[in-house]
C-alpha cells in the first residue's frame, strides 16, 4: 500500500474533507469510504439517491481512422454495434480469455472512442493498449483531464432533470455530451450499484462546483453524499463483479458467468480461440452467488468447503444492508454451482452452511 505521501487525490478531496468524510488508501488513492455510515449511504442509494467521486477511475480516449479495428482486436464485446452516444460494458482479455480489466466504451463517433477503466489498472491498460500498434490510431491516457460522479438511486432523474436538459430522454447505456451549470459535462446512463443514475464526467477544475450544485439540486430529493464503503455493499447486492476481487488475470470471462458480454458473431479477438473451447467443452467452475444460511458474515478471501474438501475462497461477501441478509460471491467446481448447493464458509475457524441462490440478489423495480 503506497505510504500517505505518495496517495493521489481527486479534485473533490478538499470537498470531501469538509463533509467529514473518512479517508482511507484505495487503489493508489485517498479516497472517502464513508461520510456518516455504510448502511446508511447504501439506504439512501436504494431509497433516494446517493453522489459518488469516483475521479480516481481511468479514462482512456482512443481515436483515429483504426480505432473501430482495434478495440474489436483487444475487447470481447462488439464494438461495431455501438452508434454514436451508445456505451457498452465489455472486457479487455488475454489469450487465455481472463480479464486484463473490466471497462465500458463509450463510442462518440467511428473513430474516436473513450474507455473507462478500473483505478488499478489504468496505466496497465494504457500500455496494453499502446503495445498493440496501428498507425492510424491515436491512444491517449485522459485520465488527469478528466474528474468522474456518480449519482445513483431512484431520485437521480428529477436530481438530473433541470441540471442537464435532456437527460432524462437518455436510455440506459447511452450518453450525451451538455452543460451542467455552465460547465463542460458528459453525463451516461450507466451504473454500479444496481439502481438507475447517471455518470458525470467534467473538468477536474469545476469538479467541486458540479458537486455542490448536484448536492444543492438533490436536498429536496434526500440526496447523500456516498463512499466507497456504500459502492462496494450496493454493487454486491446487485451481483457485480470486482475486479481483483471477483475477476482477474486468472478468471476466464465465462467462469465469471458473464458470457453475455462476448460476441461470437463479431470475428476474431484475442481470447476468442479459448473462450470457444471452454464453451464447447464447459468450463472447470463458475462465479456463483449464495447466502448464508446459518449466522455469520463472509468475507473476502474466508475458505470455502464442499463435501468436506477445499473448494476455493469466498471473492466478495458481506452483510447486505437493504435485504437484511449476509451474501457473497465465490467460484463454484462445475457440477456443484446449480441453485440450492449448500456448502460451508470457515469463519474465523467455524464451518458455517451457505446456499447457492439466483442472481443478482437484487433487483430494482421498473
Amino acid at each position: 500500500m503506497p505510504s500517505e505521501q505518495t496517495l493521489k487525490r481527486t479534485p473533490l478531496y478538499e470537498v470531501h474533507r469538509e463533509a467529514g468524510a473518512r479517508l482511507v488508501a484505495f487503489a493508489g488513492w485517498e479516497m472517502p469510504v464513508q461520510y456518516t455510515s455504510v448502511v446508511a449511504e447504501h439506504l439512501a442509494v436504494r431509497t433516494r439517491a446517493g453522489l459518488f467521486d469516483v475521479s480516481h477511475m481511468g479514462e482512456i480516449e482512443v481515436h483515429g481512422r483504426g480505432a473501430l479495428a482495434l478495440l474489436q482486436k483487444l475487447t470481447c464485446n462488439d464494438v461495431g454495434r455501438l452508434l454514436d452516444g451508445q456505451a457498452q460494458y465489455t472486457a479487455l482479455t488475454t489469450a487465455a480469455g481472463c480479464f486484463i480489466d473490466d471497462l465500458l466504451v463509450y463510442r462518440f463517433s467511428e473513430d474516436r472512442y473513450l474507455l473507462v477503466v478500473n483505478a488499478a489498472n489504468a496505466e496497465k491498460d494504457y500500455r496494453w493498449i499502446r503495445s498493440h500498434p496501428d498507425g492510424e490510431v491515436e491512444v491517449i491516457d485522459r485520465s488527469d483531464d478528466t474528474a468522474l460522479l456518480a449519482l445513483q438511486g431512484p431520485a437521480a432523474p428529477a436530481i438530473m432533470a433541470p441540471l442537464a436538459e435532456g437527460a432524462l430522454g437518455l436510455k440506459r447505456y447511452r450518453f450525451m455530451e451538455t452543460q451542467i451549470d455552465g460547465v463542460p459535462a458528459i453525463v451516461g446512463r450507466t451504473g454500479y450499484t444496481g439502481e438507475d443514475g447517471f455518470e458525470i464526467y467534467v473538468p477536474p477544475a469545476r469538479a467541486a462546483k458540479v458537486w455542490r450544485r448536484l448536492m444543492e439540486a438533490g436536498r429536496p430529493e434526500g440526496l447523500a453524499p456516498a463512499g466507497l464503503g456504500a459502492r462496494d455493499t450496493l454493487r454486491l447486492e446487485a451481483k457485480m463483479a470486482l475486479y481483483g476481487n471477483d475477476i482477474d488475470e486468472t478468471t476466464s470471462v465465462l467462469e465469471a458467468d458473464l458470457g453475455w458480454i462476448v460476441s461470437w458473431e463479431k470475428g476474431d479477438f484475442i481470447g476468442r480461440d479459448e473462450l470457444a473451447r471452454q464453451r464447447q467443452g464447459g468450463v472447470q467452475r463458475r462465479l456463483v452467488g449464495f447466502e448464508m444460511i446459518d449466522q455469520g458474515i463472509p468475507r473476502h478471501g474466508y475458505p470455502i468447503v464442499l463435501a468436506g474438501r477445499p473448494a476455493g475462497a469466498v471473492t466478495s461477501g458481506g452483510f447486505a444492508p437493504f435485504l437484511r441478509k449476509s451474501i457473497g460471491m465465490a467460484y463454484l467446481p462445475s457440477g456443484h454451482d446449480t441453485i440450492g448447493t449448500r456448502f460451508e464458509v470457515l469463519i474465523r475457524g467455524t464451518a458455517l452452511t451457505a446456499q447457492v441462490v439466483p442472481t443478482p440478489f437484487y433487483k430494482r423495480g421498473k
